[in-house]
C-alpha cells in the first residue's frame, strides 16, 4: 500500500482543527508519549495493541521481552512459546505469527532486525516502506514514525475517528485510511503528536462511542454533532 499523496486542507477546516487543538490543551495540558522505544520495539509493541488496552499492550510486551532476550530470539522461537508469552494483549494465536513474520521479512531484507535505517528516509518513504508488511497497517507505520523515529505522521485510531466524524473535521464516508492523510493536513506537523494524544483522551473520557458525555466537552460549542442535538447537548435531566 502506498502512502496517499496530501491535497490542499480546506482553510476553514485548518482554523477549526487549530481551535480543537488548542481547547484541548487548555483542558488536558500538553500530553507526553510513554518512554519512546526503538522502532523496532515500538513496531512490536503497536502490533500488540490492536484491539486492546495499553495495559494489556505493555504487560504483553514486557512479557514477550522477559521471556526472549533478542527479537532473533522472539523471530525463531516455537510460535506457540511467543503466542503464550503475549496472552495479556489477545488474539495470540493472530499477533504472535504476525509479529515472527514481520521479523523475518525484515531479517530477510536488510540482513539484520533493526529499523534504524528508516531514520535516513524521508517520512513518506518510511511510512510506505512498513505498510507493506502484513498487519502493519497506516495507524502502526505512524505511530511507529511519529513516536519513535519523530517524523512527522498522524495516527488516527477508532476514538480519532469517531470525534473527528463527530467534530466535523472530515467527511461522514471518508475511510479510517483516508482519515490519516486528511487530518494530517489539518494539524500543524509539531501539533500531531499532542493532538493525537488529545484527542484519543477525549475520545476514552468524553466523546465515547454509545453515550457520548457531551455536557462535559470542552469542545461542544464548536461540535457539530453536539450542537446538533437538544439545547446543543446540555446535560439531560
Amino acid at each position: 500500500m502506498e502512502t496517499p499523496s496530501p491535497v490542499s486542507p480546506d482553510p476553514q477546516l485548518v482554523a477549526r482543527a487549530q481551535q480543537i487543538h488548542a481547547l484541548l490543551l487548555e483542558r488536558f495540558g500538553l500530553p507526553e508519549w510513554r518512554l519512546p522505544l526503538p522502532p523496532l520495539d515500538e513496531l512490536v509493541s503497536t502490533i500488540l495493541s490492536q484491539n486492546t488496552n495499553d495495559v494489556n499492550r505493555d504487560r504483553a510486551f514486557e512479557s514477550l521481552r522477559a521471556r526472549f532476550a533478542t527479537w532473533e530470539a522472539v523471530r525463531d522461537a516455537d510460535p506457540q512459546a511467543v503466542i503464550e508469552a503475549i496472552r495479556p494483549a489477545g488474539l495470540g494465536n493472530q499477533k504472535g505469527p504476525r509479529i515472527q513474520q514481520v521479523l523475518r521479512e525484515i531479517t530477510a531484507e536488510r540482513g539484520q532486525l533493526s529499523l534504524e535505517f528508516l531514520r535516513d528516509l524521508p517520512a513518506a518513504e518510511a511510512h510506505a516502506w512498513l505498510l507493506r508488511f502484513n498487519g502493519v497497517g497506516p495507524k502502526t507505520a505512524a505511530i511507529v514514525l511519529q513516536f519513535s523515529l519523530g517524523m512527522p505522521a498522524f495516527p488516527v485510531d477508532t476514538h480519532i475517528y469517531r470525534a473527528s466524524g463527530r467534530l466535523g473535521l472530515r467527511p461522514a464516508g471518508m475511510s479510517v485510511e483516508q482519515a490519516h492523510v486528511h487530518l494530517s493536513g489539518l494539524f500543524r506537523p509539531q501539533d500531531y503528536g499532542p493532538a493525537h494524544l488529545n484527542i484519543i483522551r477525549l475520545g476514552r473520557e468524553i466523546c465515547t462511542a454509545r453515550k457520548p458525555y457531551c455536557w462535559l466537552c470542552p469542545l461542544r460549542e464548536v461540535c457539530d454533532y453536539a450542537r446538533s442535538l437538544p439545547e446543543g447537548g446540555a446535560r439531560p435531566a
